[in-house]
């Protein structure tokens, strides 16, 4: 059993059992029936990922632009495909209605979703997967412990 305790402190130290929390980072997910859009915010700035929800290919060369709090911003074309937006507004705790509006070529889209700032996303989810793979940490000492124990027990009756 003393061999079990070194595998279960690493077990709770790569799960983060001890660690401190680390900053939420506000991601927004907006949909329409062909894209999808996943923006994560940092600070006053959001990068915004598109990609076709058919084949998951990215979506370039396209002009975009985010309706956040009743006004519509502009986006910058990264190199890397990826489309960013600054504004103040996005510093601003509290949900909000997120419209990104897609136009390219003829083609336009209305991808809509909820960005939530300032909410701890994700901690409930982090403690159950916590809790989770130290319900299966159990289960396999005690499976290992029964094997031991039969074994043990199959020795003796050998004796």
């Amino acid at each position: 059993m003393k061999s079990f305790l070194p595998w279960i402190a690493l077990c709770a130290w790569t799960t983060g059992v001890w660690a401190a929390d680390a900053a939420a980072v506000a991601r927004v997910e907006a949909r329409s029936r062909d894209l999808l859009a996943v923006g994560v915010v940092h600070d006053d700035k959001m990068l915004i990922h598109i990609s076709r929800l058919a084949d998951n290919a990215p979506v370039r060369d396209a002009v975009v632009s985010v309706l956040l709090r009743g006004t519509l911003y502009p986006t910058i074309a990264e190199a890397d495909g990826s489309y960013s937006l600054q504004t103040k507004d996005l510093a601003l705790p509290g949900a909000a209605a997120v419209d990104v509006q897609v136009a390219q070529a003829a083609a336009k889209d209305s991808l809509k979703g909820t960005l939530n700032i300032g909410l701890q996303q994700g901690s409930l989810d982090d403690r159950n997967n916590s809790r989770q793979l130290w319900w299966w940490v159990l289960n396999f000492a005690v499976c290992g412990a029964a094997v031991w124990l039969f074994s043990r027990r199959r020795k003796a009756a050998k004796d």
